[in-house]
């Protein structure tokens, strides 16, 4: 069985890559380059599925957050109506670390959380804001630069 001759031009460009000079300078520039100066102060999750399920993926999360060594509150703005008392103490949440707040009157969600990112009693305001339009998020980010905290918006869907 004869095999089709395939040229030596066909392969050139191969070794070609390996013959080229390395791309370490250009890496290390990257690699070495300072992050932004300006922390990232604004972050969404989103979860699909369940609800029992949405909630067990972000147990760990608020655990976590719930026992941050910042003396400031976790605060949960709105949450569904299925995270209950019960469910922050089954899923080991410090509950005495914790505030959950709902808005009153003609005051929204949104409203709220700004509020409670602006005065910065909060290290963390988890808010489950569903649609968030660019300028509700650009809010959400000047209001945590304000209070030194972190806004978290959760996307169930």
């Amino acid at each position: 069985m004869q095999f089709p001759h395939t040229s030596q031009q066909a392969q050139l460009p191969l070794f070609e890559a390996f013959m080229a000079p390395p791309l370490a300078p250009i890496l290390k520039e990257v690699v070495e380059s300072p992050w932004s100066a300006e922390p990232e102060v604004f972050s969404e999750l989103s979860l699909r599925g369940a609800a029992g399920n949405c909630l067990n993926l972000l147990a760990p999360i608020l655990r976590e957050l719930s026992q941050d060594q910042d003396a400031r509150w976790l605060t949960l703005i709105a949450p569904p109506a299925s995270l209950t008392q019960a469910w922050l103490r089954d899923a080991g949440l410090n509950r005495e670390r914790i505030l959950l707040l709902q808005p009153r009157g003609t005051q929204s969600a949104q409203q709220l959380t700004c509020e409670a990112l602006r005065l910065g009693r909060s290290h963390t305001v988890v808010s489950w804001l569903n649609p968030l339009s660019t300028n509700a998020r650009q809010q959400l980010i000047s209001a945590a630069r304000t209070g030194d905290a972190q806004s978290l918006n959760i996307k169930l869907g």
